[in-house]
């Protein structure tokens, strides 16, 4: 059965959304905005999304019962987090234009295929070897060097799935920690800040991305988006021109972001970029375009995966996004009385630590 092409929907339609978490409720703000009602599917019954939509389904990604009624009531289907099952992808897919599409789920979801996706465009990435066993994990180690990262190859995000092979680290206790799942070692990268870019590609194949963004990590968690980076022109448009080579490569349709490391020659100088991973989705170091950006990721993401035109991206001045983290959140009073700040917080009832409860954009002085 090949699924519907949206090349007609129009204010009134309805957006499906896979998940509930706050990228899926700021999606379904931004649909509001545009005319587009919202059915989220998400098997937590609190999701912070179902606040803000016009239906939500509480059911399991494996349950096909609940899916086919989903995708019978919406137009257009997309997700906010990466991990959706392939089967349930592949079944949604069969019956409602699914935006991005299986192959974009499919390369980011392990991180060796995806590797292996961007080395084959000729981009540059940082040395990776497949990690299978530990005998794997030796040779790996022994062409790579160390220091080299150990990552599992599916499900990591914010520095989980992962350990720092050093000069004493013993190999056998690393692969014990990262559960000895399929993984890859990567090559150790000597980067100066990291860096990423947001973009949109249509279903017209139209391509657009925001600034570069500069990045700021505390304990493996993104704390500070800065705007522009500290990255001269030339490597700016190189970050830009990879990110549009990735979305063509992969026939993308939606917003999202391409995580980057920044290197510098000894002097200071010939800044380049080595591309870290992709993220198929609306992403946190964007959250500065929702006051910062002429077009929030939000909008754009809804305009790009309803065939809408897409935006414009140009910055409102040098921007600054700031993550409230845990108990960070209890400072909204703060916040709400500081000049120019603008709060999100994401509904979340629980402050526990590193979890991601709100965040802030401030609009930190105008271009030079």
């Amino acid at each position: 059965m090949s699924p519907p092409v949206p090349t007609g929907l129009a204010p009134g339609a309805v957006l499906g959304i896979l998940g509930g978490g706050q990228l899926a409720r700021m999606m379904a703000l931004a649909a509001a905005d545009l005319g587009i009602r919202c059915h989220v599917f998400a098997p937590e019954a609190d999701s912070p999304a179902f606040d803000v939509a016009a239906r939500h389904t509480v059911a399991d990604y494996e349950d096909e019962a609940a899916l086919a009624g989903f995708a019978g009531a919406v137009d257009v289907v997309t997700y906010e987090f990466e991990n959706v099952p392939a089967a349930t992808a592949a079944f949604l897919a069969g019956r409602a234009p699914l935006h991005p599409g299986a192959r974009a789920l499919a390369v980011t979801q392990d991180r060796l295929s995806e590797k292996s996706f961007i080395a084959g465009l000729g981009l540059p990435v940082a040395p990776f070897r497949a990690v299978d066993s530990l005998a794997d994990l030796e040779a790996a180690v022994a062409e790579l060097g160390r220091p080299s990262v150990l990552k599992t190859r599916r499900f990591g995000y914010d520095g989980k799935g992962q350990v720092k092979i050093a000069a004493g680290s013993d190999l056998a206790e690393a692969h014990e920690a990262i559960g000895r799942f399929p993984a890859i070692l990567e090559g150790f990268v000597p980067f100066v800040r990291e860096v990423s870019v947001v973009a949109a590609r249509g279903i017209d194949g139209a391509f657009a991305a925001f600034d570069v963004c500069e990045n700021e990590h505390r304990d493996h968690i993104l704390a500070f988006t800065h705007v522009p980076a500290n990255l001269p022109a030339a490597a700016a448009d190189a970050a830009i021109d990879a990110a549009r080579q990735i979305g063509e490569a992969l026939g993308y349709v939606g917003v999202f972001a391409v995580e980057m490391f920044v290197l510098e020659g000894k002097s200071g100088t010939n800044a380049r970029i080595v591309i870290n991973e992709i993220a198929p989705r609306v992403h946190n170091s964007g959250h500065w375009t929702s006051e910062g950006a002429l077009t929030s990721q939000f909008h754009q993401h809804v305009r790009a995966v309803c065939g809408f035109p897409l935006g414009a991206t140009a910055r409102r001045g040098r921007i600054e996004m700031e993550n409230l983290i845990g108990d960070a959140a209890l400072r909204w009073r703060e916040i709400l009385a500081e000049p120019g700040a603008h709060l999100h917080l994401y509904g979340k009832r629980d402050a526990r630590p590193g979890r991601k409860m709100g965040h802030v954009t401030r609009l930190v002085g105008e271009d030079k």
